[in-house]
């Protein structure tokens, strides 16, 4: 999406960081960010899923060189009986 002469990159509701997730919740509390849903990833590390792109913005900035980028593996999902 371009505005004007800059390029507009959405960013994803979804960000993978390396610590642990009371860590996470923490940071989304201290900068208002609404977690949608929250795993701990396999490898080590959390994926938040916020409630609005603005929200993973804030964090992303907030964490840093501690955000994971690239695909990280995750445990399969699967539905309590």
């Amino acid at each position: 999406m371009t505005t004007g002469t800059e390029t507009v990159v959405p960013i994803s509701r979804a960000v993978n960081v390396s610590v642990e997730q009371p860590q996470v919740v923490a940071m989304c509390k201290k900068h208002d960010a609404i977690i949608s849903a929250i795993e701990t990833l396999p490898s080590g590390g959390t994926r938040v899923v916020l409630m609005n792109s603005a929200d993973a913005a804030k964090i992303i900035k907030a964490f840093g060189s501690k955000v994971l980028t690239g695909n990280v593996a995750r445990t399969h999902w699967m539905r309590a009986v």
